[in-house]
């Protein structure tokens, strides 16, 4: 029996808040949603370039499936004082001064346009981007961040897990329906078809020989072995929710192994009187269960 593993949902998020620096914080999100495949966007300063291949093994490392969102905000505890640069500005109106004097020119020159130039206005940057001390933190920060996420994700899994265990009740008790009304239904088909046959050739045919073809049909269209591999099937769905772990494609596999069963036996029971209609509100229900089913584990990672 395999251990016991939670069943994740692949819906979650996770935030941590931490300072560097009396003047400088950060804040660090992880949002996750559903996603065939492990999808990993980053949302990050170039500043830190260098630490996204590590985040993203400690994703990998722990994650299976959903597109995962990381994203990175800056807290800073002070204002900047803003400044300009004295010797770029300067060399500009000198230029501007020899320029106006050698073409005999009598502008001004524009103060606006000095400080736009690259680099002319300045900050004060205390409390500046430590890159280095902001690596070092998050670092710190990325595995508890990643845990709180997959709490969140085990709490929405065990909901999904009572969701699908109430479906399977559901399924069960359908199919256990079409168990006990299998007896009835054979002998109805086993009557319809001696007509049948009866009136086709008329009543010097071979009575045992008719009966042998009536049976013949009747195995073609007995519903025990779907039923049997129904009731597996659920068995094993089952298992894999309590077992948890990577269980979302094994189980999208079993539903479908399912609708086959439920569309055979609709198949096999169509067109039968009396009970038989009842076989088939069971088979019908069978089906909206089973759609339902797939529907909730579209999240189950």
């Amino acid at each position: 029996m395999p251990l016991y593993s939670p069943l994740y949902s692949m819906t979650g998020f996770a935030q941590v808040q931490a300072r560097v620096s009396g003047q400088l914080g950060y804040t660090l999100s992880l949002k996750s949603v559903n996603h065939r495949f492990l999808d990993l966007q980053f949302r990050m300063p170039s500043s830190l370039d260098g630490l996204e291949m590590e985040l993203r093994k400690a994703l990998k490392d722990t994650l299976i499936r959903g597109h995962v969102e990381l994203t990175f905000s800056i807290d800073r505890g002070v204002q900047q004082k803003s400044g300009y640069n004295r010797e770029l500005v300067g060399n500009y109106l000198a230029a501007f001064a020899e320029a106006r004097a050698e073409h005999g020119l009598e502008s001004e020159p524009d103060l606006n346009a000095a400080l736009r130039l690259p680099g002319a206005l300045q900050a004060d940057h205390r409390g500046e981007d430590d890159s280095a001390a902001l690596a070092a933190s998050i670092r710190e920060q990325i595995g508890p961040l990643i845990e709180q996420l997959k709490e969140m994700r085990a709490r929405e899994g065990e909901a999904l897990k009572a969701v699908l265990h109430g479906t399977l009740d559901r399924l069960a008790d359908a199919t256990e329906g079409v168990a006990m009304l299998r007896p009835e239904i054979e002998q109805r088909y086993q009557e319809r078809l001696a007509q049948r046959l009866t009136a086709a050739v008329g009543p010097e045919f071979n009575q045992q020989r008719l009966l042998e073809e009536v049976a013949v049909l009747v195995e073609r269209s007995d519903v025990s072995e779907e039923l049997a591999r129904m009731t597996a099937h659920i068995g094993h769905f089952r298992e894999l929710l309590n077992c948890g772990g990577e269980a979302g494609k094994k189980l999208d596999f079993l539903l479908q192994e399912m609708n086959r069963e439920a569309n055979t036996l609709l198949s096999k029971t169509g067109g039968v009187s009396g009970k038989g209609t009842r076989v088939t509100e069971l088979g019908l229900a069978m089906k909206a269960e089973i759609e339902k089913a797939r529907e909730q584990i579209q999240n189950v990672e």
